[in-house]
Formats: C-alpha cells, structure tokens, sequence
C-alpha cells in the first residue's frame, strides 16, 4: 500500500502533495495540560482524568507505539473499539505522532473490518479485549502489531500495560502540513464498500473551530458535553471540539442505551452540550424519565446526521426549550455544510422554516446543480454541491469515486435540495433514496412527513421496490407508538386522500421496531435488507 506525505485529491483523482505548515491537532492537548492541567478533562464510568494526566496518558501510548512498534508519521492505525477513554487517546497519541487515526464501527463484522484494514493499509491495530475474532480477520502480513484495550495486565500487548511501562515520556507533536492526514473517516457504505474520506491536519482545524463558533458559541473550559455515539465518527468530531475548548467529555457508560440514565448525566455533571441524531433525540425527550432531572445547564442539544421531522422537531422543543442545533453535513465535509442555531427553532409552524436544515455553515459555499453542473434557479431543486476548507482532501486511494465526487472544483454531497431567496437550504432526499414509478421521480421524504402526521404513526421509512406494473413502487415501513393499535390497511386509507396518486405507497408495512445503523440513523439500505431477510417484501400489505 502507498504511503505518503501528504495527501489532496486532484480534479483527476490522484494525489498530490502540499508543503503548507500548520499546527498539529494534538497540540490542543499540549496546550490543555500547560494551562488547565488539574481542570477535568474526560470522565468514564468512576474513573476521571485531569487534562495533565490525559496529556501523560497520551504522551506515554505515543512513546510506547513508537519506540515498541514503530510507528512513525504516515503510518495508518485501526481502531476496534467501543467508546472508552483508551480510545479517545488513542486518536491523540497517532495525532502526535502524525500517524493516521482508522477507527472502525465498532458494530461491523469481523470481514467488514477486515475490509478497512487492507482498503486503508493499517500497520498495525487498536482492539478492544472483547472482539477476538475481528483481531483475526485482521491478521495480516502487513500488520506489525495489535493493542488489545482490556487484555491480560502485564501483557506486552495490552493497552494499559504499554502506558504504564513508558508513563513519564513525552514526545513532540510531530510537525504536519496543512494536507498531512490525521483520520481516515470511513463512509457508511450506503451503495458498495465503505470509502476512506482522507480528512487532514489542518482541514480539521477549520472545522473544529467552525464546530465552536456555529454549532457551541461562547463555549469555555467550564463546559461539559455528554458522548452519547460513537466516537468512530460525528461523535468524534464533537468530542475533539471539546479539547479545543478545554471542556470536559463524559463517555456515556457501555451497553445498551438508557434515556433516565443520560438524563441523570445531563444532571449530575451539569451537561451543557451533546451530539446526536435525530432518532435519539426522540428517544430522550418522550422517556418518562425526563421530567425527574435538572436539565437547566443544558444549552446546546446538536442533532445531525438526518433530518428530524417536524412532529418530533415540535415535541423536542416543547420539552427542552430552545436548545436544538442542527446541522447538515457529510463526513467528507466533516459536517461542515449547514446550520440551524436555537434562536430558529421554533414550535409555532408560522415562525418555523419548516424542513429547512438551516444557513451555509461559516466558510462554506452551497450550490444547488443540475446534472451537468449548472445552476438551479432558487427553489428548484437539485444536487447540493459544497466548497470551503471543511472539504475533506478526498478518497484514499480510490480515483475513480475522487472523479466522481468532484466537478469543477464542487464536492458533489449525493444529497438533493433547494435554497430560498434567503439561502437557508432544505433537503428533499438523497439521489440514492429516489425512485421511478410508472416514469414519474419519487421522493420519499414528503411521504414520511405525511405519514407521521398521522398520530398512531413514531417512526416511517418510504422506499421504492421493484414493481411489475410501474417498474418501481413505494413501500411504507412504520413503527407504531406505544399502545397504538391500527392496522397497515387502516395507514393505507387515511393516507390515500391527502397525496398525488402517483406518489402514493402501494404497500405498507408495521414493525416493532425500525433497524437502524450504529450510529441510531434510519438508513434504506439496511432497512431494505431487514425486508428481504423477513420475506417481507412481497408480503406487505398492498392496494
């Protein structure tokens, strides 16, 4: 596999170098450790680190990855790991040493990881004690070595052991251009295999300090933010803000997801800020939980990842005031594309721009394109096109998707959309999502709005399959409210006078409950495979 220098996708799709200067993004944590080193600096279940014990924690596993195992700057590392706090340092230490931080879902299977070691070249593996076999699948010729987070104290090859042996060293940060990769941010694989968004040192900068001034303003080294997702991605993003700011992070605790047990967080250690998505934002506000705690320091409730529909939007706002934040953006824009602030969200539909996913995000450019690159008229719709330093410097070694993806300088999202007069953006589907019936382009957002209007209705995905008659049809996936008891024939007549023939879902049906990613996104690919592994298809209920 190829290493490199630096990195940044050129109109061809290759690589090309840069020789621009600029801070490495461990500096953050030098900094924090000179000026705030007693102040907390991350917490994990009963154990708390202050930002000088991290830095030394940090500083120890740098040594260790170094003098032990080689690694040196270029080098990929991957990571498989739940939320913990070796895992957070690890992206610190491989920052350090200008190393390439490749941390996995930690959900995927041993093969899909399999597939990120080779796809991304990783020397070596950060694993965690409970996922033997993904060690496996991983064992390469080419991986030099594997850190087991958890495994047997004393071990050469456990995590905390190499911290300890080398406790005391420091390391340098290493010096890093503006085009030196730090994170290979890997996509959800919606259509084939994931692809490696080359994000870099100085790329990052500008997000992080774009996270602080759109999405957090007046944050201060007194903050504190609750992890609620992993930090493989969005999570990750937000957290290393959190370092920039000199705020504390809680890692929620392993296992599964607890609405009470994130509020009594938010109260305990007077949360300020969080990172989720839309569906767990709903989860939280309509837990029965959540009128016990002191939600009073909570000031900025940041959702991404998909948009929130305006039921659960209205019902949010009713129960934590005005708090939401939501942004639109891509990991290969490092969710650096929109933002709608508090002071815009609101419950009454007649202030509301309802649908809209907010304003270009400072130092981004949004251009709405039709298919040979022109541009839309304000209004109509077409494919949203993003410029600015948050663009990632493209996909590692993979020309064809970089060609792909950039046209004439634009990244390409995939996302469909429009602007008003004003520039706030909406989006109406991604491209993938659309589908063609009887010759006619279906998007499926405007459907599930519809639907959940409907008050037996929590969660829908619309989504095209084939069809002998039309080519394609809609099938409507639903999962019913708590108590509710209506019937898939019932949701079919109540829709059936309110939206355009053509656009109607010709099949629906209920599930328990919606699958959803790692991440707690509703995605069409898995809820598509759901559908074919339970046969359930051909057997929905149909007009």
């Amino acid at each position: 596999m190829k290493t490199w220098a630096s990195t940044k996708a050129d109109p061809k799709g290759g690589i090309a170098p840069s020789t621009t200067r600029v801070s490495n993004l461990a500096n953050h944590l030098t900094r924090n450790a000179a000026r705030l080193g007693d102040q907390l600096a991350l917490v994990w279940g009963e154990e708390q680190w202050t930002w000088a014990q991290m830095n030394a924690r940090v500083n120890a596993l740098a040594f260790g990855l170094q003098d032990r195992f080689g690694v040196t700057k270029g080098d990929r590392v991957l990571i498989q790991s739940q939320n913990c706090n070796q895992m957070f340092e690890s992206m610190l230490a491989c920052f350090r040493l200008g190393a390439v931080w490749v941390p996995a879902n930690f959900r995927q299977t041993p093969e899909e990881v399999s597939w990120l070691a080779e796809s991304s070249g990783a020397s070596g593996m950060i694993c965690g004690a409970e996922f033997p076999d993904h060690m496996a699948a991983c064992d390469t010729p080419e991986r030099r070595f594997t850190l087991v987070i958890g495994g047997e104290d004393g071990d050469e090859s456990d995590f905390d052991t190499v911290v300890k042996t080398y406790m005391g060293n420091t390391v340098p940060n290493t010096a890093v251009d503006r085009d030196d990769p730090c994170w290979f941010f890997y996509t959800s694989g919606t259509t084939g295999r994931p692809k490696a968004s080359v994000l870099t040192h100085g790329q990052m900068a500008f997000v992080l300090l774009n996270h602080l001034h759109d999405l957090m303003p007046g944050i201060t080294a007194q903050a504190r933010s609750l992890c609620l997702a992993p930090l493989s991605h969005g999570a990750g993003v937000h957290q290393l803000t959190q370092v920039v700011a000199g705020a504390a992070t809680v890692l929620f605790p392993s296992g599964r997801f607890d609405p009470e047990t994130a509020w009594k967080i938010v109260q305990d250690h007077q949360i300020s800020n969080m990172f989720t998505v839309p569906t767990i934002v709903k989860m939280l506000v309509e837990h029965e939980s959540v009128n016990r705690y002191d939600l009073s320091s909570l000031k900025h409730m940041i959702y991404a990842g998909a948009p929130m529909y305006r039921s659960d939007q209205k019902f949010a706002l009713s129960v934590l005031g005005k708090v939401l934040v939501q942004y639109f953006g891509l990991g290969e824009v490092t969710g650096n594309i929109t933002v709608l602030p508090p002071a815009e969200h609101f419950e009454e539909d007649d202030k509301m721009r309802i649908g809209s996913c907010g304003h270009p995000r400072t130092g981004i450019e949004i251009s709405i394109q039709a298919s040979d690159g022109s541009e839309m008229p304000t209004g109509q719709q077409g494919e949203i096109c993003v410029i600015g330093p948050a663009v990632f410097a493209g996909y590692y070694n993979n020309p064809e998707a970089n060609a792909k993806s950039f046209r004439n300088g634009w990244f390409r999202t995939g996302d469909l959309g429009y602007v008003d007069e004003q520039g706030y953006l909406f989006i109406t589907g991604r491209e993938s999502d659309m589908y063609i019936s009887g010759g006619s382009n279906i998007y499926p957002r405007e459907i599930e709005e519809k639907i959940l209007v409907h008050d037996a209705v929590s969660e829908v995905a619309v989504l095209g399959v084939p069809d002998p008659v039309w080519g394609e049809s809609g099938i409507a996936v639903c999962v019913l409210r708590t108590g509710a008891d209506v019937t898939p024939e019932i949701l079919y007549d109540w829709l059936k006078p309110q939206i355009a023939g053509y656009k109607m879902p010709r099949r629906f049906v209920v599930l328990e409950e919606m699958p959803k990613s790692a991440y707690g996104k509703i995605t069409k690919k898995i809820i598509r495979e759901t559908l074919e592994q339970r046969g359930l298809i051909d057997t929905a209920v149909r007009a």
